[in-house]
């Protein structure tokens, strides 16, 4: 194959590398006719065939339309999006994977700490005062995802096995006491979060790990606490690849493949739905990106708590490994549409697949929706991670910028919830715009709902 501009450099000698027996006529036909496909048929998918180098644009274009006739076959013409919030708690962290620039080293947050720290940690209370006000503006939904900060633990029964540890610096732990900010526990901010019916999306599998890290507690338990405080659902952020050894150069200090599935069948063994992802486009290849979709798939076939499954394309220029020479640059788009494709038709049993505005911008983002993509993200009213890794597209999409985006491909626009059992057309001909689902909500646009006087307490629009 050639060289992308998301390859590895030529040091990385996998073991798993894209070649197969299979043809790619063969493996179209089985996606065409709707068979199950093997991990050697997603190769050549990927690939549009191995038996040529690059990407063949006359076979990449029947890849999408294989892929978009079948998401017409699922979910029809509509095109979902959630009002959401993203609240991330903290960027905390010493885990120290390559891929990432949200983070930033837990000592600049130490109450004895003189240099700059660019960072930020959230107490309980602000993170119910930002759910709250995005709450008041129509939201159904916040989504947050942390850094592992050291003072974090599950709950008061787990900061105290903790603080008895005999050196706590061996489970990563710290006190609240030694920092500016204390971010509480995994329970306080999910019961914080948890505002009037709000859906608390949060808790990936390496933060599980991390609330339960010096004890002997299962995932289920973790879980059935962090339910019991308001959790709603767990998101399958922290997989990148699931495959060992691409994790062992883009993430060596995360957990591994099985940690990270025994944790999210642990979350959904609880009654959690679950949302699955993928980050590509660094130093793994197609073999590994069909791997991972095996995983996924096998994941679902035992649980079917997975809603959706959500491309993420890596964000490369901030990130250590491309300060550090490990990547030249991120997936390209026919690596974009190939991905989005192949997860569509590969997924049998996966119902939606999204398209991320975020990752991708509006245009290459609605391109996708052509590709095998039926879900366009959310209004997310905040966004940290991407931003912090060098990504260039905006932190809110308006339910009017919806429509229009949606409308303008000639597909139809719904408001989902985050588990997609509540879903609302929405008529392009009847304005204002505005989310209906939130426990709040009530068709007022985002931000015409609620605004603040100079002590900045809410008013009225009409005051």
């Amino acid at each position: 194959m050639e060289k992308g501009e998301g390859d590895a450099p030529d040091e990385f000698e996998f073991e798993r590398v894209p070649e197969t027996d299979q043809s790619f006529e063969n493996a179209l036909d089985k996606a065409r006719d709707g068979e199950r496909l093997s991990v050697d048929d997603a190769i050549e998918l990927l690939t549009t065939g191995t038996d040529d180098e690059g990407i063949d644009q006359q076979r990449k274009e029947r890849v999408l339309e294989a892929a978009d006739r079948r998401r017409a076959e699922v979910v029809g013409e509509e095109v979902t999006f959630v009002a959401n919030l993203n609240n991330n708690v903290t960027t905390a962290c010493n885990v120290g994977c390559k891929f990432c620039n949200f983070k930033d080293a837990a000592q600049r947050f130490e109450t004895e700490y003189d240099g700059e720290n660019p960072g930020f940690t959230k107490t309980p209370d602000e993170s119910r005062q930002i759910v709250e006000d995005a709450a008041e503006m129509g939201i159904y939904e916040v989504c947050s995802v942390s850094g592992l900060h050291p003072a974090f633990a599950l709950d008061d029964e787990h900061r105290e096995i903790l603080e008895a540890a005999d050196n706590p610096k061996e489970v990563n732990y710290r006190p609240p006491a030694d920092y500016e900010t204390s971010p509480g526990t995994y329970v306080d901010q999910i019961a914080a979060m948890s505002v009037g019916g709000v859906h608390v999306h949060s808790m990936t599998p390496e933060e599980a790990y991390h609330a339960k890290r010096g004890t002997d507690w299962s995932y289920e338990e973790v879980f059935e606490r962090l339910k019991d405080a308001g959790l709603d659902s767990v998101p399958g952020t922290a997989a990148e690849i699931l495959v060992e050894e691409v994790r062992d150069v883009i993430c060596p200090g995360k957990i591994g493949t099985e940690e990270w599935m025994d944790a999210m069948e642990a979350a959904a063994n609880v009654g959690l739905d679950l949302t699955s992802t993928i980050m590509y486009g660094h130093v793994e290849n197609e073999a590994h990106r069909a791997l991972h979709l095996q995983r996924i798939r096998e994941l679902q076939d035992r649980t079917g708590a997975i809603t959706e499954f959500v491309p993420l394309s890596f964000i490369h220029q901030n990130t250590p490994l491309y300060e550090q020479g490990l990547v030249e640059g991120g997936a390209s788009r026919d690596e974009d549409e190939l991905m989005v494709a192949v997860g569509r038709l590969f997924l049998d049993n996966v119902e939606h697949v999204q398209s991320s505005w975020v990752k991708y911008g509006d245009e290459h983002g609605l391109k996708l929706l052509s590709c095998g993509a039926d879900d366009f993200m959310g209004t997310i009213l905040s966004e940290e991670i991407t931003k912090r890794a060098g990504g260039d597209y905006g932190e809110v999409r308006t339910f009017e910028q919806y429509v229009d985006m949606i409308t303008s491909i000639g597909r139809v626009p719904v408001e989902r919830s985050t588990d997609y059992r509540q879903r609302r057309r929405i008529d392009p001909e009847d304005p204002p715009f505005g989310p209906t689902l939130g426990p709040r909500a009530d068709g007022t646009p985002l931000f015409e709902r609620t605004q603040r006087n100079s002590d900045g307490d809410p008013i009225n629009a009409d005051d």
